[in-house]
Parts: C-alpha cells; structure tokens; sequence
C-alpha cells in the first residue's frame, strides 16, 4: 500500500503514526511519502519538508509565511502527483490541507481526511469546499456524522484515539509521585496552551489568578505543564517572581491534569483530555484583539470547550476575552474545586461512552475499504 500524508502539527503526528502501525501490522509492504514529524518518520516516513514549518496559529502569522506555505504546498502536490500513492491522507490543518487535496483529487487521486474542521463552531461555509477536496472525512466525535451525511459528503467516526491513551495513565497518588507533588492536599493543574501567542496571552492572566486563589486557599498547589523548554522559561517569566505554591513540569500536561483535583486551562484538545480524565475544569482563553472580532462573528456555536459542544449546553464553564479576568476565574475555579466532582463529573462519564475507542483499527479499516473499492 502507498500512503501519502501530510501531518501539520505534533496532535497530527502522533494521529498519523497510530494508523501508520496498524497499515504496517495488516501489509506485507507500506511506502509512506508526505510531511510529517518524528513518529511518522519512525514508520518510514521521510518527511518533505520539517514538520514545524506549517505549525502557525492566528490571522496574522500565516499571511506572514504565506509565500513559504505555498511553495511547502506546491510542493507536496507535485511529489503526490508524481507518486501517485493509493491514498492521499491530510490529517487535520484543513486551511493546509484541504485546498491540496482539492487539487490531488481534480487529479484523480482519493483523498480522505482525518479530524472535522470545526464547521460546527464556525465558517460553516467550509463544507462545501470539503464536498470537493475529499473521497472521505474521518470524523473522531460522534456528533459531527450528521452534518457530513446531511451534506452528502462520505463520513465515518472512528472513536478518539485519546479514550485508550489516558487508560495508560498511573493513578492520580502515583502521578503526583511521579511530579514531586505532595501526596495529600488540593494541585489545580494549570494549562496555558503551548504555543508561544497563546501563553503570552493567558499566562499573565493566570499569574495573577493565581495568586487570588493563594490568598483564599495557602494549601492549594499548582502544577504547570509546559510544551517544551521555551514554553518553560515563558511561563517562570510570566509568574513574575511571585509567591504562589507553584511547580512548572515539561511536556507532561497529561499527567499533570490526572495528579490534580482539577484544571484551568485554555480551550483546545486538553478540555476533551480532562473531560476523558473525568478532571472538572474551567476553560478561559483570549486572542488578539482583532482575531477576536473576526473569529467571534464567524462562530456558529455558543462553546468553545469539547465538552460543552458534545453536550450542547454549558456544563464547564468558559470564560473568553473580556470575561476572562484574575476575578472571574478565582470565583469559578474554586467554586468548580469544591463542586466539580458532583456537578461536571457524571457527565464527563456519559460523554465519554459516546465517543468509543478503537481509533487506530478503526482509520485502517475505513482507507483499506475506500482503497479496495477505488481498485474494483
């Protein structure tokens, strides 16, 4: 089997090389060719171009790089064309991906694509331009189906590779262990994102978060995971010096969240990582002020948080932009510290069921049956 795949970021790496194993265990050969980070690479993939390249976020970095993302695309559509793989799989980054795959299958090859865009949160208007780009959409929540069956476009959900990861996870008192966190007493675990423009945006808020949250609580402890060693140093130059009870650990924000009584974090995959993890939790997030005003009128959802969109109403609480002050998350965290298990909790258990696992097994079923027929 020949596989193309284009992996923007280090979720879709990780996504990538999981369906990567399985292909490998059910072929006798698989040739893997595309753009891709250091797990897909252990799986034969010799990347095009370094994966860190299309990692950018916002409106204004990516009209920055502009000239440089499209000679990256350009790029790869000429190494798929020549290659012509049995598959063309774009794992999320849809503003990357799906104007290629458009492009690929114009060409004639079959494409398929793994994680929604959000066209239930906003820019709705992308399914139509994902009824040209795609053979098929791999959809990971359940609730995204009826809106690629209602537009005629092929979809199937194939669980959340997240359900069998956090099975992994020691218990919360072998976690702690494994942080150096005190055995016994309240850790919130504390999230600020892991790209630079987020963590300068939510990191000095939540500086002074904590610190009210310190003054009504001298037990509370905080746990910090940063992504890498620059995140590190943002985060110690963001608390300023100050007193809080604070331990900053790097890349292991799983195990962070599953060693505290409960998360502060920004919206994005760790909400539906603490929700699995059955961690109550307060959502805050803030953007550039003018990538608020255009994000914000394009949106087609009141939530932000995964949990609360499965849901289809607020059961974390979200506090964005102007809402989002030290005041308004020290009330909702400890409110959520002291309720969240009964309030949030249950629920997370119910939300969880519905999404399913079996990811990798599931993606490898969907492309060997999309291929088998294309062969017909």
């Amino acid at each position: 089997m020949k596989l193309g795949v284009l992996a923007g970021e280090a979720s879709g790496d990780i996504l990538g090389a999981a369906i990567a194993r399985e292909l490998h265990a059910r072929h006798s050969h698989l040739a893997i060719e595309g753009i891709g980070g250091p797990l897909l690479e252990q799986q034969g993939l010799r990347s095009l171009h370094p994966m860190d390249r299309l990692s950018v976020m916002g409106l204004v970095e990516p009209a920055k790089r502009l000239p440089e993302l499209l000679r990256i695309r350009s790029d790869m559509f000429e190494q798929q064309t020549r290659w012509r793989p049995d598959c063309f799989l774009g794992i999320d980054s849809p503003d990357f991906n799906l104007p290629l795959e458009r492009r690929l299958r114009q060409q004639g090859q079959t494409c398929v694509h793994l994680v929604s865009p959000s066209v239930w949160a906003w820019r709705a208007g992308r399914i139509k331009t994902i009824a040209k780009a795609v053979d098929l959409m791999l959809c990971l929540l359940p609730f995204e189906l009826d809106i690629y069956q209602q537009a005629g476009i092929p979809a199937v959900c194939v669980g959340h590779p997240l359900v069998e990861e956090l099975v992994t996870l020691p218990d919360k008192s072998t976690a702690r262990a494994q942080l150096g966190l005190p055995a016994t007493g309240p850790v919130l675990a504390v999230l600020p994102g892991s790209r630079e423009a987020e963590v300068s945006k939510l990191m000095t808020l939540f500086s002074d978060t904590l610190s009210l949250l310190s003054a009504g609580d001298a037990s509370l402890m905080f746990v910090i995971p940063a992504a890498n060693d620059a995140r590190h140093r943002q985060i110690e130059r963001a608390l300023k010096g100050a007193g809080h009870r604070v331990h900053i650990v790097t890349a292991q924000g799983r195990l962070a969240m599953q060693a505290s009584d409960g998360v502060l974090l920004a919206s994005g995959t760790a909400t539906l990582e603490a929700m699995l993890l059955k961690r109550p939790m307060v959502i805050a997030y803030r953007l550039a002020w003018l990538s608020w005003q255009v994000l914000s009128r394009l949106a087609t959802t009141p939530y932000v948080g995964l949990p609360n969109v499965l849901a289809g109403r607020e059961i974390v609480p979200e506090l964005l932009q102007d809402a989002a002050t030290p005041e308004t998350l020290a009330v909702a965290v400890t409110d959520m510290l002291s309720r969240g298990s009964e309030s949030q909790v249950p629920l997370f258990e119910e939300l969880a069921e519905s999404i399913g696992g079996g990811f990798s097994s599931r993606c490898a079923d969907a492309l060997d049956q999309l291929v088998a027929s294309r062969r017909l």
